[in-house]
């Protein structure tokens, strides 16, 4: 008999035994660690993270002939009939224990072959405070930017930090960090795109359209910009612009005719150059983002197509008045122009074609510069009715200068191009 308070020899020994036992991990994982018994030991741990008691049963439906076959060796009884499987988690920590595999029993046979298991409530607060450190340079510069408030405010419910992330903290960190850096020199007049990605980031390519952290900052710069939505190449170089920046400043063109220069640089004295001899001019986004020419003019006539130049330039030569031509959709380098000159006091006077087209171009441009309309009313449409030769076909759109304009043009059903109407444009551009 034992005295109370005393230990066996033999009961000593036995604990001691059990202490000094290691886990014999090539058993284990010959007897748990396969493919057919992942989902038990994933159960497990799950039960784990949750703090819930080993003690109970798991089920698998539906359970297939291999993961049948497998917990009929584990627990060498037949699996009961059914779609689904159930294994006791209790029998096999019990199991586990009476074979000297693993001396803790499931639990540590779960650990042994998966890794520690955190607490799932640790652990979700482990991943927000690596979200809330990954965000926190992007919500310093943000939160000292005005503009960029609501944007920043808004970003966590598009979803789109963590869909460009993978949902992996890590890899949103070092791309919220080059971010931040990017807006906190920002607006950067007349600097090119891949020269800043190659400073602030470290990698020329940083920016570019298929890059993760670009998706990101447009969005950021359309908010510090006020930048319209939009899609496509120019659309992107337009936000860039918007911001001081340019991507490709030798394919963004504008076509112009008359427009006065000065003789402080190379392009205003090319421009005076090509006014005097009444020929038209094409600068390139780069001339007017590193020699840009002094716009003076009280008044600036904007056509929507190349003919209208033509004819001006054959009919009136050095005896028209500045004229700007966005060759349909305005890019980065007309709508720089119109806006310096904008900017410089001049008025904008436009006119397009009368079809749906040209509505959407005129209400792109309306968004992104100020002007009036040039003959370009619901008044204009239905003088010029008379000359039309083609219906209107198309997806209606709106005039967003004019509310009368739209319905008009739906109810003739018929489109005026700019060319029907050179007798009306020619004269106001003459000096």
């Amino acid at each position: 008999m034992t005295v109370a308070g005393e230990e066996s020899e033999e009961t000593r020994e036995a604990r001691e035994a059990r202490e000094t036992q290691v886990v014999d991990l090539p058993r284990l994982r010959r007897l748990l660690g396969t493919p057919e018994l992942a989902w038990l030991i994933d159960r497990a741990r799950r039960r784990m993270a949750r703090g819930e008691t080993l003690d109970a049963t798991v089920t698998l439906r539906p359970a297939g002939p291999a993961q049948r076959a497998a917990a009929e060796r584990l627990l060498g009884r037949a699996p009961r009939p059914g779609a689904g499987l159930t294994v006791s988690l209790g029998a096999v920590d019990a199991l586990l224990r009476r074979a000297e595999i693993c001396p803790g029993g499931l639990a540590e046979a779960v650990t042994a072959l998966t890794g520690e298991v955190s607490p799932l409530r640790e652990e979700r607060r482990r991943v927000e405070e690596a979200w809330r450190r990954a965000h926190a340079p992007l919500a310093a510069e943000c939160a000292r930017r005005p503009g960029l408030a609501a944007w920043y405010e808004g970003l966590p419910g598009t979803g789109l930090v963590r869909r460009l992330s993978g949902n992996d903290p890590d890899v949103a960190a070092p791309m919220l960090s080059d971010l931040a850096a990017v807006l906190r020199e920002l607006p950067h007049p007349g600097t090119e795109l891949a020269v800043l990605a190659a400073r602030v980031c470290g990698d020329a390519h940083a920016l570019d359209q298929d890059r993760p952290l670009a998706t990101l900052a447009l969005g950021a710069v359309r908010a510090l910009t006020g930048a319209p939505a939009g899609s496509g190449a120019e659309w992107r170089r337009s936000v860039w612009a918007a911001a001081g920046l340019f991507t490709d400043e030798l394919s963004s063109t504008v076509l112009t005719l008359g427009l006065p220069g000065d003789r402080r640089g190379a392009v205003g004295r090319s421009l005076e150059a090509l006014r005097a001899a009444g020929q038209p001019a094409v600068l390139t986004l780069r001339q007017l983002t590193r020699d840009a020419p002094h716009i003076s003019c009280d008044v600036l006539f904007v056509c929507e197509n190349p003919s209208v130049v033509s004819a001006a330039a054959d009919q009136l030569g050095p005896g028209c008045v500045p004229l700007v031509c966005t060759q349909g959709q305005p890019g980065t380098a007309a709508v720089t122009l119109l806006r310096r000159a904008a900017d410089a006091g001049a008025r904008l006077l436009y006119h397009g074609d009368f079809d749906w087209g040209g509505l959407r171009i005129a209400n792109t441009l309306l968004r992104r510069v100020p002007w009036q309309p040039w003959h370009y009313d619901s008044a204009a449409y239905r003088a010029a009715l008379p000359k039309a030769r083609g219906p209107l076909t198309g997806t209606p759109a709106t005039a967003d200068w004019d509310d009368r304009l739209a319905g008009l043009m739906a109810a003739s059903g018929v489109r005026v191009e700019e060319e029907l109407v050179l007798d009306r444009l020619l004269p106001d551009l003459a000096r």
